[in-house]
């Protein structure tokens, strides 16, 4: 199983759980940078006019990528991300259009500061609908790799 950590983190956090999860592993990890950097302000969830807040509200927005990877190679890809408005960030959604899934295993995880993210596997899935899902997890900051590892046997990966 060749396995990719995939991952869009606005604050930090996302990317620290992504690389302990590329360790415990043994993955390719890969970050999604937006081309247009989001800013402190843009960030402000209690901005209804900031843009994040603009970007969830509009089913249709998706933020562009500055860089690219090619995921042909890969069997699993884990998908990682903030949760934003109880799902994922649209720059996760453009990932998942830009690239094809059919028939690869698509493990979401997330960070959350203790919201829900009941909506994130369903828009991810709709996404992709010729993926293989698999049942993601949620994350707090300092995860460690036992708990990681502990969750991975659990999914029957192969």
């Amino acid at each position: 199983m060749k396995a990719l950590v995939a991952f869009f983190s606005a604050s930090g956090i996302t990317k620290a759980v992504a690389h302990t999860l590329a360790e415990a592993i043994n993955a390719n990890i890969y970050e999604i940078i937006p081309q247009n950097p989001y800013t402190k302000a843009d960030l402000d969830w209690t901005n209804e006019q900031s843009r994040t807040t603009l970007e969830c509200k509009d089913k249709t927005s998706r933020p562009q990528i500055a860089n690219h990877i090619d995921i042909s190679s890969y069997d699993v890809i884990f998908v990682g991300f903030p949760i934003w408005w109880y799902s994922t960030p649209h720059i996760i959604l453009t990932f998942l259009e830009t690239h094809d899934f059919s028939g690869k295993v698509v493990v979401p995880f997330c960070t959350n500061g203790g919201g829900e993210w009941s909506n994130a596997p369903k828009d991810m899935q709709k996404t992709c609908p010729n993926a293989i899902f698999k049942e993601g997890k949620k994350f707090n900051f300092g995860a460690s790799k036992a708990s990681m590892k502990k969750w991975i046997e659990s999914l029957n990966l192969g």
